[in-house]
């Protein structure tokens, strides 16, 4: 089994360094907060006091952070000059696809192999080992990278080269933030037609405006899968986060002058939704703007 740094053990990372440890990998943790270093003790992994600590000794090591400047800092401040000759490095932060060319060409340049493997799927999926990988990097990369991703997740998918992963994880989620809209919208006009929630979802789940967002995370409560929305739009995907993403997005849509309205106006109303006090619940909870009066005449 590898011997493998874990730096970053929030809502994501502390699931994902958990499956690694049960899996029999040697897993030596770190993160700023004492009480995620705290369960991942508890669940089998050995905490360690810094980020060169994790690196130091480890034959592969796995970032998990907040954005693209603490994975940079993280790799420059720590992890080049802790890593051995060889090591293998894997990003599963949500950052820049810029940034993650450029950690990568760092690493190549010390020795080291890198590649970008954010994910899909949520806290429940990083808890159950069931999440989705998109891969950026080399071909002889991915091959060392899948079978530790495949302990963490359902799915490891090569997207392409260095920030193929990233741009793969930009475009998704800005479909999902759109798509999440407008199954908010359709729900809440159905209501307003006066169709029953439930009679819409079985409509609507089996005809052709089916989506993710209808059928696995339903955002009104009581009706489909137990999702958020059953919990008062508490844990899962936050706002802020999604919000994080479609910013993403949106700046390489204009870096590249792509024309993305739609990913826009996702982006405009999670930032509304945000900026009134909810960029703490779940992304689904977006319905709760759209159910307002209309403003218009």
């Amino acid at each position: 089994m590898a011997v493998i740094g874990f730096i970053g053990l929030g809502n994501m990372g502390g699931g994902m360094a958990a499956n690694l440890a049960k899996a029999g990998h040697r897993v030596r943790a770190f993160d700023l907060s004492a009480e995620a270093l705290a369960r991942a003790h508890d669940a089998g992994c050995e905490a360690v006091a810094s980020a060169a600590d994790a690196a130091t000794g480890a034959d592969t090591i796995v970032t998990m952070l907040p954005a693209g400047a603490h994975v940079e800092s993280v790799y420059e401040d720590a992890i080049f000059d802790a890593a051995a000759l060889g090591t293998l490095l894997i990003d599963c932060s949500t950052i820049d696809v810029a940034t993650a060319r450029r950690v990568a060409t760092a690493a190549d340049a010390r020795g080291l192999v890198a590649v970008d493997a954010p994910v899909s799927g949520g806290i429940a999926a990083a808890n159950a080992g069931t999440l989705t990988f998109m891969v950026g990097g080399t071909d002889a990369g991915y091959a060392r990278a899948e079978p530790i991703l495949a302990v963490m997740g359902k799915a490891v998918i090569h997207a392409g080269a260095s920030g193929a992963g990233q741009a793969a994880k930009i475009c998704n989620n800005m479909l999902l933030g759109a798509t999440m809209v407008a199954t908010c919208e359709a729900f809440v006009l159905a209501g307003k037609l006066g169709l029953d929630a439930q009679k819409f979802y079985d409509i609507a789940s089996v005809s052709s405006g089916q989506s993710w967002s209808m059928t696995s995370y339903c955002p009104v409560p009581g009706v489909g899968p137990a999702t958020p929305a059953d919990r008062d739009y508490q844990g899962g995907f936050a706002v802020a986060l999604m919000l994080k993403d479609l910013k993403l997005a949106a700046d390489a849509a204009v870096s590249t002058a792509a024309q993305t309205p739609m990913g826009a106006q996702a982006a405009a109303l999670y930032q509304g939704f945000a900026d009134a006090g909810s960029a703490g619940l779940d992304f689904s909870a977006i319905i709760k703007l759209l159910d307002q009066p209309s403003r218009q005449p």
